[in-house]
């Protein structure tokens, strides 16, 4: 699996498709991974000990990493050199 935590990708297929974000975590043995703010579902937990009030949370689920596309964020940086009138760089 190529994919990393911290990683920049981009989603290419389901609900949440075009959106660009990080991955939280990578879970190799299964080629999923999570992330942020992708697959967000609403979790209702009853009160205990460690949460006394209980209520809705909401969580973010694993995708398959099929579903998302690795960006290159050097791509995005363009090139500070210019060329003279003979295509010769300065």
């Amino acid at each position: 699996m190529k994919i990393k935590k911290g990683d920049k990708v981009k989603v290419i297929a389901g609900d949440d498709k075009g959106v660009v974000a990080e991955v939280v975590a990578a879970l190799p043995r299964s080629n999923r991974v999570i992330v942020e703010g992708v697959n967000v579902v609403k979790k209702h937990s009853k009160p205990s000990n460690a949460n006394p009030d209980g209520g809705i949370i909401d969580k973010e689920l694993p995708i398959s990493v099929s579903n998302v596309k690795l960006v290159d964020t050097k791509k995005d940086k363009k090139s500070a050199k210019k060329k003279n009138a003979k295509g010769a760089k300065k």
